[in-house]
């Protein structure tokens, strides 16, 4: 997040301060440095169509009749670290046709490393593998995990590539400043599916931040396990991604001798003259190609650290898929299209396939509120969890039209979907930066009598402080109109608690407790998540800012369960009342921060736990951040 907002306003940094002649020479030549390739090759495939007969789908059909669903679809709502990493675990375990996953960044270390042997040993058993990755974090060390790429059987793509070289983050991104309008906007969609029948969807990246096992900070994150049908829809749209354009093989970009000069580089200058290495840290089998990806390209300084970190995460047990507590209920997929992020060549290029039938999210979310208000009763023994409409048919009811005049977004739909709320929202996003739309719709919200809280991260929880100014400079607008804003602690071990207790995982590997997450770290809030009326529950990739809204493709599950929702709910108001701030007005126009009940801190009346150096620092970078970037 922090590299895609320092490289969103870089350029007008260089408009501002340098001559006009001077800024257009400079980025001029930049933009020559490194081009993408050319006529590059992407044999097109698709998700496994005849999913009977594999071991999931076998289980999930099992698992719907013993429960006598009404929906054909399940979900368990995986808050805890353990009970996150569990599920992909036993997803990669159980997968005996195909293996997708689709993710904005994969970190290479500990976590990473045992997840991938495992992919790579899923690939070797016969299962076919496709990963696709956005392409801005592919920098560094983490550049290793592409060596996947050069394994049997599995497939890799990069997501609107950065051309330049990989050894350093700052140079590959001014090496693309010609470019920037289209290196900026990235793919956050987040996926990981087994077999086309059961897959994880939800805010968490792959790495050890947001697994737990981060010794300097770990996000506080919420997935879905769903299975059943649902799982085909977001299978389409990963296949929309996958056979796009702006999806490049990564032998196109890299080939393995360039891997492995990029590791020697990196070890020959993280190893400082005259300093000790020390013993070799626990690693990978030297065969395996994530050897090289998973540890670090010169040892770590705490190395006893480093071992009881890749221990642990050895430890961990799958998730018992047979014993996780599924909900059944009627959901659909918003998901923006491919092309919101613009190709490297304006030359109009026609796709490799005809686009898969997904309505775009606001003739989803339409749709769906039009088939609740023609509700039929629920069937009796099912009224916690049935809708008040099958919201399951709406993505499926779409035509060749819609598809045609949607140019709206997930966040669109979302607030959309706001419009319609009658009581309630709680609204839980770690990147708040509200714009017009946003700040219309809460209006809208508020005159109608509906009660709104957001929770967002605090500047001292915020991994991204620059992100945090386009949200402070709209605070004192919200609270006038009536948002409760709630910002995270930074030090919070009882939000990971609360977040960990949705008490919908069950088995081993299940959410109870932290999960193994390290309890002295700072936690950083990550979830993305919306409740409406304690009936709907909104879970996915999406930030309620600009940047999500407008240039980052997204995705999310929209879940029509009262039992869901009331379980995210009940997790989210443990955390306002003991692990965040609560941000108030006071009548001579200052702010108020009120500390967590049982805290014993004292309220605050500037940013809690910043330095006045970071808060000035940020209050002089304000004008060159736009909204817009944030």
């Amino acid at each position: 997040m922090t590299l895609a907002l320092v490289f969103g306003f870089l350029p007008a940094l260089l408009r501002r301060h340098l001559p006009p002649w001077w800024a257009a020479l400079l980025i001029l030549a930049l933009s020559g440095c490194a081009e993408l390739p050319k006529n590059v090759q992407r044999p097109v495939s698709t998700a496994l169509e005849a999913t009977a007969g594999t071991a999931l789908a076998t289980l999930v059909n099992e698992r719907r009749a013993a429960a006598n669903a009404r929906f054909e679809s399940g979900f368990v709502l995986l808050a805890g670290p353990q009970a996150a990493y569990g599920s992909r675990l036993a997803l990669v375990e159980a997968a005996q046709k195909t293996l997708d996953l689709q993710y904005y960044a994969i970190h290479a270390d500990a976590s990473t490393e045992r997840l991938l042997l495992g992919v790579i040993a899923a690939a070797r058993r016969g299962v076919r593998v496709r990963v696709l990755l956005d392409d801005f974090h592919s920098t560094g060390k983490d550049a290793q995990v592409m060596r996947l790429a050069f394994e049997p059987n599995i497939e890799m793509r990069m997501f609107n590539p950065v051309a330049g070289a990989r050894n350093s983050t700052v140079w590959r991104m001014v090496s693309a400043l010609g470019d920037f309008s289209r290196v900026q906007q990235r793919m956050h969609n987040k996926l990981f599916i087994a077999d086309n029948t059961m897959g994880v969807a939800g805010g968490r990246n792959l790495g050890d931040a947001y697994f737990g096992h981060d010794t300097s900070g770990n996000f506080v994150d919420l997935d879905v396990l769903a299975a059943g049908p649902i799982v085909q829809d977001l299978s389409r749209s990963f296949d929309s991604y996958w056979n796009n354009e702006r999806a490049y093989p990564v032998q196109s970009l890299i080939t393995p001798k360039e891997l492995d000069a990029l590791r020697s580089s990196l070890a020959t200058t993280d190893q400082e003259p005259g300093t000790h290495a020390g013993p070799t840290p626990v690693r990978a089998a030297a065969s395996s190609p994530l050897a090289a990806a998973s540890t670090p390209v010169a040892p770590d300084a705490d190395t006893a650290a480093s071992q009881a970190r890749r221990s642990r995460v050895w430890d961990q047990q799958p998730l018992d898929l047979k014993a996780a507590r599924l909900v059944w209920a009627p959901a659909v997929v918003l998901v923006d299209k491919p092309a919101k992020i613009p190709a490297e060549s304006s030359a109009a290029i026609q796709p490799l396939l005809p686009q898969p039938a997904t309505p775009s999210p606001g003739i989803t979310v339409a749709k769906a509120v039009a088939q609740q208000r023609n509700a039929k009763a629920p069937r009796p023994g099912n009224a916690a969890d049935a809708p008040a409409g099958d919201v399951a048919g709406a993505a499926q009811s779409a035509s060749a039209d819609d598809l045609d005049g949607g140019e709206d977004t997930v966040v669109d739909g979302l607030l959309q979907l706001m419009g319609q709320a009658r009581s309630d929202l709680l609204i839980v996003s770690p990147y708040f930066v509200p714009g017009p739309e946003i700040t219309a719709a809460f209006a809208a919200a508020r005159a109608r009598g509906v009660r709104v809280r957001v929770l967002t991260n605090s500047l001292a929880s915020n991994d991204a402080p620059i992100a945090h100014v386009g949200y402070a400079r709209h605070r004192k607008a919200l609270l006038a109109m009536g948002v409760e804003l709630y910002e995270m602690h930074s030090e919070a071990t009882d939000l990971r608690r609360a977040f960990s207790a949705t008490g919908g995982s069950g088995g081993s590997g299940g959410s109870g407790g932290s999960g193994g997450s390290t309890g002295s770290s700072r936690a950083m809030l990550h979830s993305k998540l919306l409740i409406m009326d304690n009936r709907l529950l909104a879970v996915g990739s999406m930030n309620l800012d600009m940047r999500s809204q407008k240039h980052n493709t997204e995705i999310a599950l929209l879940i029509r369960s009262t039992m869901l929702a009331r379980q995210a709910g009940t997790s989210i108001e443990q955390a306002l009342r003991t692990a965040a701030w609560q941000v108030e007005q006071q009548a001579g126009g200052g702010l108020v921060w009120r500390a967590p009940q049982g805290s014993k801190l004292p309220d605050a009346t500037a940013d809690p736990d910043t330095s006045l150096p970071l808060r000035l620092i940020l209050w002089l970078l304000g004008p060159l951040a736009p909204d817009h970037l944030l």
